[in-house]
């Protein structure tokens, strides 16, 4: 009997030994990996090599889809690199949506702050957190886009272009924003410029822009960038 108490205390010593080791052992097949093992992902940042890592996200979507709750339409497609083709031709492209009322305009301001505060400022001064007059993270300032002539001047569709696919160092805003809530914020951006919703500007924003020159075709401006 105590014989077989010992070999009994032996293998559960062996046991526990075996189940404390610090071999890896594989867990098997996974059915769906991605959803067990998170990879973290920063927002807003490029996502050009997710594929290199076998995920299979762009943030835009399918092409030739449309929303199932609807929307106002936008169909202008983003440049391959080194092209500016689109970018030109979306100059042409007025705002769709009819003037705010005043609910409309808070709404706007709401989601201006949430994406766009956060650089170009509450003011549209460009001195938003991360510039904080030259103390934030960001070197240069971001476009002043209540004042600077370039904008006044820039159409709403370049404007729209500009938020949707991104230009120069700020990323693009097409997935996080629905295309009437971009023609919303256009809408905003328009009325803290003093201009009406057909853009047309005031008298002193014109004088303002007067001597500003056109943007060269194909430029590489940052419209609405950081």
């Amino acid at each position: 009997m105590k014989k077989l108490l010992n070999i009994s205390l032996i293998i559960a010593v062996i046991i526990l030994a075996t189940s404390c080791s610090d071999v890896q052992r594989t867990p098997g097949h996974d059915y769906m990996p991605d959803m067990r093992y998170s990879r973290a992902y920063e927002t807003y940042s490029p996502h050009d090599n997710l594929k290199e890592h076998n995920i299979n996200y762009t943030g835009l979507p399918v092409a030739g889809t449309v929303p199932r709750t609807g929307g106002l339409p936008y169909r202008i497609a983003k440049d391959k690199d080194g092209d500016s083709t689109n970018y030109v031709a979306s100059s042409s492209i007025t705002n769709p949506l009819p003037a705010l009322n005043a609910d409309q305009l808070v709404e706007a301001e709401r989601l201006y702050l949430i994406n766009c505060g956060i650089c170009h400022g509450t003011k549209l001064d460009g001195n938003g957190p991360l510039y904080n007059d030259g103390n934030g993270p960001y070197p240069a300032k971001p476009r002043d886009l209540a004042k600077e002539p370039y904008i006044l001047n820039m159409p709403d569709g370049r404007l729209m272009y500009s938020i949707t696919y991104g230009k120069g160092s700020m990323g693009p805003y097409g997935p996080q924003l629905s295309t009437t809530q971009r023609w919303m914020i256009i809408h905003y951006m328009k009325s803290k410029q003093g201009r009406g919703a057909s853009g047309a500007a005031s008298a002193s924003d014109t004088t303002a822009a007067s001597g500003a020159a056109a943007a060269p075709t194909g430029s590489t401006d940052t419209a609405t960038a950081r």
